[in-house]
C-alpha cells in the first residue's frame, strides 16, 4: 500500500502470545523463568539460540527483581511472543524506564554487564514503559522461527 507521501507500509506482523508467567521479585524466580523458557519453546525447534536466549531472560528478570521499585507488594512478569519469524521477550516490572540504562563497567566490577550481554545477543532490544505500569525491557531475535 503505497501512502500519500509517496512511501511504502509494509504490513507488520502481529504479535501471537506463546506464554507468559508471573514471578515474585526473589532469587529463585530468575531459575523459573529459565525453566519455563526452555520448557515452552524447546518443542519449537527454533532457529536462534536458545542458551543465548535463556542467558538474556536471566539477566534481564535479574535486573527486574534487582532494580524494580514499588510502594506495595509486586510481580515481575514475562512474555513471549511469536512476531512474524522473531522471537520477542518482555520483561515487566514497576520502576521507571528511565533508570534503565546500559553501564560500561569497569573491569574488576562484579556487576553492569547484563544489557551489555543483551545488545551483544539480540538483534535488537528496548527499554519503554510498560503497558501494564511501571517498566518494560524486550528483546527480539531476528529469524528465530523457522518458517
Amino acid at each position: 500500500m503505497t501512502g500519500a507521501e509517496g512511501r511504502r507500509y509494509e504490513s507488520v506482523a502481529q504479535p501471537v502470545s506463546v506464554g507468559r508467567m508471573t514471578l515474585y521479585p526473589e532469587a529463585e524466580s530468575v531459575a523459573r523463568a529459565r525453566r519455563w523458557f526452555r520448557k515452552l519453546l524447546e518443542p519449537y525447534d527454533l532457529s536462534c539460540s536458545l542458551d543465548d536466549c535463556v542467558l538474556m531472560i536471566s539477566e534481564l528478570v535479574t535486573n527486574a527483581i534487582l532494580y524494580g521499585e514499588a510502594e506495595e507488594a509486586w510481580r515481575v512478569r514475562v512474555e513471549w511472543w511469536r512476531v512474524g519469524a522473531s522471537l520477542r521477550v518482555d520483561v515487566h516490572n514497576p520502576g521507571f524506564p528511565a533508570s534503565v540504562r546500559m553501564r560500561q563497567p569497569a573491569a574488576d566490577e562484579a556487576h553492569g554487564r547484563g544489557l551489555c550481554l543483551v545488545n551483544e545477543l539480540a538483534s535488537s532490544w528496548s527499554a519503554e514503559p510498560s503497558p501494564l505500569g511501571g517498566t518494560m525491557v524486550s528483546f527480539s531475535m531476528d529469524s528465530a522461527w523457522k518458517v
